[in-house]
């Protein structure tokens, strides 16, 4: 069930920072108003992006989703799913009607644009992350690609993480 294993996350989640640990949320591509849910109080924070520092080194977490910009499919649906206006059409209809919509969308979706999922946009990471690095971080990780790679550029380094949904392999930095 759903909502008991967001319960069980929502608990596993303030048990780690009553330990002392920060526990920051980058949304990704299927997180949708998480900063205005009923989950925010479980992080420190919630955002777009995470700039932190471990162990000496100065770490961006972006998910990364917008990266591609030569999938214009993708970041039409990415930038009108995330707009004011579906935030406060989704605000006012019950969950019943709104989760059947997100979820047939999602369906439909993921079978299309195969040659944008098919590789990883490495030179759009790369420019991306050369600007990003300059600002003064040291390592900039990115989550959408689901495919674990590491490869240095201008300015520092950059990672692209595991699915979790496939490895169940937690980072651990510093």
């Amino acid at each position: 069930d759903l909502i008991d294993t967001s319960k069980d996350t929502a608990k596993a989640i303030a048990a780690l920072r009553r330990q002392g640990l920060r526990v920051d949320y980058v949304e990704g591509n299927r997180d949708f108003f998480l900063s205005e849910g009923p989950y925010r109080a479980s992080f420190d924070s919630v955002g777009v992006e995470c700039a932190f520092e471990a162990g000496g080194v100065r770490y961006l977490a972006v998910h990364g989703d917008g990266l591609n910009d030569r999938d214009r499919q993708y970041l039409a649906w990415r930038w009108l799913s995330k707009s004011a206006a579906v935030r406060g059409v989704v605000r006012h209809l019950p969950k019943r009607i709104v989760a059947p919509l997100v979820h047939g969308t999602e369906r439909r979706l993921s079978g299309t644009n195969f040659k944008h999922k098919a590789v990883v946009p490495e030179a759009a990471i790369r420019r991306y992350a050369e600007g990003r690095l300059a600002e003064g971080h040291d390592v900039l990780l990115l989550g959408h690609f689901h495919e674990p790679f590491t490869w240095r550029v201008a300015g520092g380094e950059v990672r692209l993480l595991d699915a979790w949904f496939r490895s169940r392999r937690v980072e651990r930095l510093g």
